[in-house]
């Protein structure tokens, strides 16, 4: 099983370290747990030990092969295919507590994307980087899509620093293990389409952000025009306004902006 290379073109890399392992699955105690990309196993073993269910999903037929022949827990159900392609009944969705995953970082994004519209709970491993994204603040530099969007769905709790060293191949940069708890509030695809496009002129004001996004919405620059004259915010500069301000924004162009 360690014999087995990794591929580049799925950005695989794998876990090494079993005390990091056990940290994570420390938060699956009894419960039923998703797991992205389990790769060599090294979670998946420590989690079957505790989880009262895991739903681990494989996208490397051979990787999913070997975790198949390696790992023998009634506990484990191995799904071989990409996550994203999963459906709902295969991954148990209503029934899954929890997502706890070592995720490969190119799919860092679309996961936060994915656990926010389910609003599930989650124990990541992710690129360091990525998580000060994540977390960053109005007015810094890393001030984000991500970080308004995060901001709204979750609790972003801060876990472990885990060094490039406990992976194998050794990536370029260190990971963070993080605790993503749902808050209340949703956000609908409407007002996320519009934050997209706040955060993309983020240096801009309101108004000329949503400006130079007209044609995306199916609007002339006359109707934009007009459709932001009722916006009280519309001369702040995006990047200063916290992600309450923004999404309150978007709440409103919602209505105009369908």
């Amino acid at each position: 099983m360690y014999g087995m290379r990794a591929r580049k073109s799925l950005g695989q890399v794998f876990l090494i370290s079993r005390h990091i392992a056990q940290a994570e699955a420390a938060h699956a105690a009894g419960k039923t747990v998703i797991e992205i990309g389990p790769g060599r196993g090294i979670l998946t073993k420590e989690l079957c030990r505790v989880a009262k269910r895991v739903i681990a999903v494989e996208k490397d037929r051979s990787l999913a092969a070997s975790l198949e022949r390696s790992i023998s827990s009634p506990k484990l159900k191995l799904i071989n295919k990409d996550f994203f392609d999963a459906t709902r009944e295969e991954l148990e969705l209503g029934r899954a507590d929890i997502v706890i995953a070592n995720i490969p970082y190119m799919l860092s994004s679309k996961t936060i994307e994915w656990l926010s519209r389910e609003r599930m709970q989650a124990v990541l491993c992710l690129q360091k980087e990525f998580v000060e994204h994540m977390a960053a603040l109005p007015d810094t530099r890393n001030y984000s899509r991500l970080s308004v969007i995060s901001s709204l769905t979750f609790r972003i709790t801060r876990i472990m620093d885990v060094p490039r060293g406990h992976f194998r191949p050794i990536p370029k940069v260190d990971s963070c293990i993080v605790y993503l708890k749902p808050k209340d509030a949703g956000i609908t695809e409407a007002q996320r389409r519009i934050i997209s496009a706040l955060m993309q002129h983020k240096k801009k004001t309101v108004r000329n952000a949503m400006m130079d996004c007209e044609r995306e919405f199916g609007k002339s620059k006359a109707e934009m025009s007009k459709i932001m004259d009722g916006i009280v915010m519309k001369d702040q500069r995006v990047f200063k306004l916290t992600p309450t301000e923004i999404l309150a924004i978007a709440a409103l162009l919602s209505q105009d902006l369908k």
